[in-house]
């Protein structure tokens, strides 16, 4: 695993001090965090994890999350895995820019449409999840396993938000629900070409993404560990 740099810099103690994500460019799980980590100002050291290569299988990543996946955040001596949880610990931890609004129903409304990607969605697109139906019944059926899955899950946030979104997910900020949906949208759509015209409250909810700057720069193309034909 190398170390890349993140947004800003800083030597000796202050490197020490500085927030380390260890992520994998494609990973939907990573984006979420480089989004928190963006919105809220956070600097952080970059550590690329390659999946492809079985780089979250080593020992080494293996004492930082004992189930081998991306996102870990580390901060000083607290090391964090799972994204939910990262996004958690960074809302209490660093309350500047708040992941969540004040009012409670919009609170929960926010955990409802994350949850719906984090547990009804990505899920059944990992890698080693569609690489085992790929594997075992074929990339017609591994793409057809995908595409149910999602459009299940983007046809139940189209109605769950129908009356409730704004400009993002919630209204016209962008808050918890949006890190989950901006990296699923746009691997739904560059990954498994998922026709978005099923979907125009996500289609619009998305455009204000590629306008944030703080989703864009944590897009999978813009990650230090992107393939450079990726990066173009």
């Amino acid at each position: 695993m190398a170390s890349s740099g993140g947004g800003g810099g800083g030597s000796g103690g202050e490197e020490s001090k500085k927030l380390k994500l260890y992520s994998y460019w494609r990973s939907s799980c990573s984006c979420r965090a480089r989004i928190a980590l963006n919105l809220k100002g956070l600097d952080y050291e970059y550590i690329p994890v390659n999946l492809l290569k079985d780089e979250q299988k080593s020992p080494e990543f293996l004492k930082l999350n004992p189930l081998g996946f991306v996102p870990v955040l580390v901060d000083g001596d607290i090391v964090i895995a799972d994204s939910f949880a990262i996004l958690l610990y960074l809302e209490e931890k660093y309350p500047q820019r708040p992941l969540l609004p004040r009012d409670l129903q919009m609170k929960a409304l926010n955990y409802q449409a994350a949850n719906i990607v984090y547990a009804s969605i990505q899920p059944y697109q990992n890698l080693p999840i569609i690489g085992y139906i790929k594997e075992k019944l074929g990339p017609d059926e591994m793409l057809s396993w995908v595409h149910l899955h999602i459009k299940k899950g983007f046809a139940a946030l189209e109605k769950l938000l129908e009356n409730y979104a704004g400009k993002y997910a919630t209204g016209d900020e962008p808050f918890l629900a949006d890190l989950f949906l901006a990296p699923q949208i746009d691997g739904a759509v560059r990954r498994f070409n998922i026709d978005m015209n099923e979907f125009p409250n996500l289609s619009k909810i998305n455009e204000s993404y590629k306008e944030h700057s703080a989703f864009q720069d944590a897009m999978p193309e813009k990650q230090p560990d992107a393939p450079p034909v990726v990066t173009k």
